[in-house]
Parts: structure tokens; C-alpha cells; sequence
């Protein structure tokens, strides 16, 4: 018989948003909903998962583009790298401010665009991850932020980067503590030589935006220590202080050293739909002088036949100027949860961070266990949330609340956390 990849023996038991949902699961058999009393009804402040209808504009590229497969003049097949129009299009909107400002506080235009053939489309920045790790292969040294998203550490699992991995943990990952004492911004000294460097800002889970003296001296360490960082920008449109990059380009330098993952689904509620993108410059390149780009583009032509032409059509219609406004409200309306959720946290005393420029807010419960504070919070608030230690060992006694969400189930969300100061 064949045997089982050692590597899926080394992850730990569960991926953390099923085992959520497994709980979830359980309580609801255990205390089931009375149909008469709304207050019995479970409310998820968990999952990060967009919960608001596709946007107005967006809708109507998604049809358009559906009706036009159906036409002997709209169809198309295969786009491994993605559609032209949609890759030019992400680099005069997104790219045209990657560049860090003169004296003046302005920068050109021109200066910061990427060319097509730098921007790959596809199905989603979590997908773009996974292949990442197997551009760079097994054996190479990772990084993490800690706390950081899962699939940094479980996919570097998978893949076998950082060499052999001790039966019970991950031994061969980096983890760099982001805490209330060093402003959840890592000690760059932790960082391994000739590694990567899983970076998310604003980060998920614990909502800190970096800097752009932090994001300089991440990138100065970058090269210094001939490392490349995978910089995830998922949540870059909710920033809203003018003072903070939404991208590792407006860094100098940052062509030499780094690729941004960047996506659709949480500015314009693709989660179902799946669109994202990933940056490679051309300037990047491995310790033998090789070309990162070139090898990215063969990775995606081997393993992915390129993103649907339909959620494409999606993706250009919410790159118009409309589009664009009405992503802006989308995340605002998100934010608006944010600051009720926060708010409601700060009333019981709670310290947390996040929910500024960042759909999550992150708090703090000194010295308890993040599962035993998501249990009771589940018991006597009927809301779900997300444990920290989910997300690495900084996380152990904070809790991730996410405000996506309809308003009356976050208002009611709100009124339910006042019980459980009591």
C-alpha cells in the first residue's frame, strides 16, 4: 500500500476554522435553538467571511460577463495569467501609488506601475499561497509573524520548507511575536538568513497596520539577510490612515525582495466568487541570479488553468470608478461593525486593538486560554468567535472578533457580550 505524506502527521489535529465549526456544532445539538426566543440564536463573530450581497456594479460585470460566454464573440478559454485588461487594470489602480513620496509628499504616477507580466491572476490569495510554498520548495527557512493566518505555517508544513519537522511540531518555522510590547511589530533580528517571510498587513488576526518606517526597516532586513518576504495586502482597502502603505511597493527597494498576495474577497465580497492576484518583479531574484518571476509564471502554467473569466468580468467592473466607490462603502459598513464591536469590548474593561484599519479586532483576557474564553463567551452570549492560540503561541489568551456581519446580528452580537461582564 502506498504511504501516508508524513508531513499531514506533523499538522496539528484540526485546521482551526473547522474546528470552530465542529464546536459550533456540537453547542447547537446541546443547546438547541427555541424558535420563539431570537435571543437562543447563535450569532458568528468568527470566521472571517464577507456577509453583505455582492455589490450593485460588481453584479451586473459578473452577468455581463456570464451573458457574453454564451456569444460566439465574448467567449474565451483558458487565461492562465489572467485577462490583459484585468491585470493592466490592478496596476494603474492598485500599483500607480507604489511609490514611496518626494519631499513634497507626491510621487509619479508612472513610477510605481507594474507591467502585466508581473501581475498573475488568480483564484484567490490563500490559493496564491499554497503554490508560493511550492515555487520555493522543501527545505528552504520560513519566518512567520505570530500571531499570524494558518496557512503560512500549515502550508509550509505541507510543502516540507525548513527541512525535517519534529513528530510533535513544527520545529524548522521561525515564529516572531507580535505583542502589546513591541507593538505587534516583530523582532527582525529572529529572522533566518536566505528565508521567507510570511508578512500580513493589516494583519490578520490581530487587525496592526504596519508603518511605513516599519515596512522600510522590514524591507532593509530583507535584503540585508537575503531573504524574500511574501507580503499578504488581503485587507490593504480598509486602511484609512493616509499615513499607512496598503502596499509593500511604496517601500524603496521592495522590487529586490518582495511579492505581494492580494485579493477581492474581503474589500468586495468575492469569498464565494474567487479573484485575487500576486505581484512578482522582475528585480526579484534567487541567490543564483535566476528570475522569481519566470519561475512563477511556469508554476501557474503547470498547476492552474487561471481564475474564471467570469469572476474576472467581476473584477474589472470593480475596478471602475463606480465599482471602486462602492467597495470604499462596503468596507466602511465593515468598519462601522468594527468600532460597535470595539466599543462593546472597551465598556467590559477589555483591552483590544484592530477594528481601525481592519475588519478584526483583537482582545486580550490575561492569563486565561484563548478555547476556554471562546467556550464561555459561546455559553453565555451565544456568539462565536475565534480563539487566539488558533493562530500561533502569542496568541494563547487573546480572542479575534471579526465584525463581518449584517448590523442587527452585530448590534445584537453587542448587547449579548454586556452578560458576559456580569
Amino acid at each position: 500500500m502506498v504511504n501516508r505524506n508524513p508531513r499531514l502527521a506533523a499538522l496539528k489535529a484540526g485546521y482551526l476554522f473547522p474546528e470552530i465549526a465542529r464546536r459550533r456544532r456540537e453547542f447547537a445539538v446541546a443547546h438547541p435553538e427555541d424558535p420563539s426566543k431570537p435571543e437562543t440564536r447563535i450569532i458568528s463573530l468568527g470566521v472571517g467571511n464577507t456577509t453583505e450581497p455582492v455589490l450593485p456594479r460588481i453584479d451586473a460585470g459578473l452577468v455581463e460577463g456570464a451573458r457574453k460566454l454564451g456569444t460566439v464573440e465574448g467567449y474565451s478559454g483558458y487565461q492562465d495569467e489572467g485577462l490583459p485588461e484585468l491585470r493592466k487594470k490592478i496596476s494603474e489602480v492598485f500599483y500607480s501609488r507604489a511609490v514611496a513620496p518626494n519631499q513634497t509628499g507626491q510621487g509619479k504616477v508612472s513610477e510605481g506601475a507594474f507591467s502585466i507580466e508581473e501581475i498573475f491572476i488568480s483564484d484567490g490569495a490563500k490559493c496564491d499561497i499554497g503554490r508560493l510554498q511550492l515555487l520555493f520548495g522543501t527545505g528552504t527557512p520560513v519566518a512567520v509573524q505570530d500571531p499570524s493566518y494558518p496557512v503560512y505555517v500549515d502550508g509550509s508544513v505541507l510543502i516540507g520548507a525548513a527541512g525535517a519537522w519534529a513528530e510533535t511540531g513544527y520545529g524548522g518555522i521561525s515564529y516572531l511575536p507580535c505583542t502589546a510590547e513591541n507593538n505587534y511589530f516583530p523582532d527582525l533580528s529572529l529572522i533566518p538568513e536566505n528565508s521567507l517571510i510570511y508578512f500580513c498587513s493589516p494583519n490578520n488576526p490581530t487587525g496592526a497596520a504596519a508603518t511605513r518606517e516599519q515596512l522600510t526597516e522590514l524591507a532593509a532586513a530583507a535584503r540585508r539577510k537575503g531573504c524574500i518576504i511574501i507580503f499578504d495586502a488581503a485587507y490593504s482597502e480598509y486602511i484609512r490612515d493616509p499615513a499607512l502603505p496598503k502596499t509593500i511597493f511604496e517601500i524603496p527597494d521592495a522590487r529586490e525582495c518582495a511579492i505581494e498576495v492580494n485579493s477581492f474577497s474581503k474589500p468586495a465580497g468575492f469569498t464565494g466568487v474567487r479573484l485575487g492576484w500576486t505581484v512578482v518583479p522582475r528585480e526579484l531574484r534567487y541567490a543564483g541570479g535566476e528570475s522569481v518571476n519566470a519561475d512563477w509564471a511556469r508554476i501557474m502554467g503547470t498547476i492552474f488553468n487561471g481564475a474564471s473569466n467570469i469572476a474576472q468580468a467581476g473584477g474589472l467592473a470593480a475596478l471602475t470608478e463606480e465599482g471602486q466607490k462602492e467597495i470604499r462603502q462596503l468596507c466602511d459598513f465593515y468598519l462601522e461593525n468594527a468600532a460597535l464591536i470595539r466599543g462593546a469590548l472597551q465598556k467590559l474593561g477589555i483591552t483590544c486593538i484592530g477594528g481601525d484599519n481592519s475588519p478584526y479586532i483583537w482582545a486580550r483576557f490575561p492569563g486565561r486560554d484563548s478555547w476556554e474564553v471562546f467556550a464561555e463567551i459561546l455559553e453565555k452570549c451565544r456568539v462565536v468567535t475565534t480563539p487566539g492560540s488558533g493562530f500561533g503561541p502569542s496568541g494563547q489568551s487573546f480572542i479575534r472578533f471579526s465584525a463581518f456581519g449584517h448590523r442587527a446580528d452585530i448590534e445584537e452580537a453587542c448587547l449579548r457580550l454586556e452578560t458576559f461582564g456580569r
